[in-house]
């Protein structure tokens, strides 16, 4: 079993309501609670090294969801932006986002842009909130500012390539995701980094969000580092017999 740490882990935050069900809470609370898990667990991840998280905080499809649980949502999103500085600051933590912010309350992109801001000089690990984030949406803003480009039209369509889509993406700059996590046990990737997430190792857990600790997040990376990575490829021991 190898001992590689994941450079980036992207995480389906998956169950708040179902914790809040079994319970007999509300909605809200077990939301609430999810809140408090990520901050955990932004803050084992920190620990172990990881230099790029992606939270799935909240999906293009996620406005089909009642007014008021939508609003709840963001108040708590505007909450932790607002809040957390002194912990962000603490553990050199950098927030981005991912997402269409031009779809977000003006309020929410206000505070994606300061959070961003305050800590774009951090060097621990990068915290990326993907917040009305959808990865087909991804794609697709991905092309129109290609095409916005002049790369996509006349001569120029025959010679595109995959890096030209992926220099188009909401955080170019970041590596595709090595690991993704989902918890509460469902096993699908909710249109979750569809294009960066290609290659990448897939962990489930049963335990809702609310419940994780970083207990969990280490059990994933054991998962992690005992998985064989190829890429499409074979194994070099393997490519020895065959050859």
């Amino acid at each position: 079993m190898g001992t590689e740490i994941p450079v980036h882990v992207g995480i389906i935050m998956d169950g708040n309501g179902r914790w809040a069900q079994m319970r007999g809470r509300t909605r809200s609370q077990g939301h609430l609670e999810g809140l408090k898990a990520a901050k955990r667990i932004v803050k084992a991840a920190s620990d172990m090294g990881i230099r790029y998280l992606t939270l799935y905080a909240f999906s293009t499809e996620n406005w089909k969801r009642t007014a008021d649980e939508v609003g709840f949502i963001m108040g708590l999103i505007k909450q932790y932006l607002r809040g957390e500085l002194d912990f962000y600051r603490e553990n050199r933590i950098r927030i981005r986002h991912a997402g269409d912010a031009a779809g977000l309350p003006l309020d929410i992109q206000a505070e994606l842009l300061s959070a961003a801001a305050d800590t774009a000089a951090f060097e621990g690990t990068q915290v990326i909130l993907a917040i009305n984030y959808g990865g087909r949406d991804e794609i697709v803003r991905a092309l129109r500012r290609l095409a916005a480009s002049g790369r996509m039209t006349g001569a120029d369509m025959p010679a595109l390539t995959e890096r030209d889509i992926a220099a188009c993406l909401d955080n170019p700059d970041v590596p595709d995701p090595d690991l993704i996590i989902r918890s509460a046990g469902e096993y699908r990737t909710s249109n979750f980094l569809l294009w960066e997430g290609a290659y990448a190792e897939l962990c489930v857990s049963p335990k809702f969000w609310p419940d994780w600790t970083g207990d969990d997040l280490a059990a994933a990376l054991s998962v992690f580092q005992g998985r064989d990575r190829r890429f499409g490829g074979i194994p070099a021991v393997a490519a020895a017999v065959k050859s």
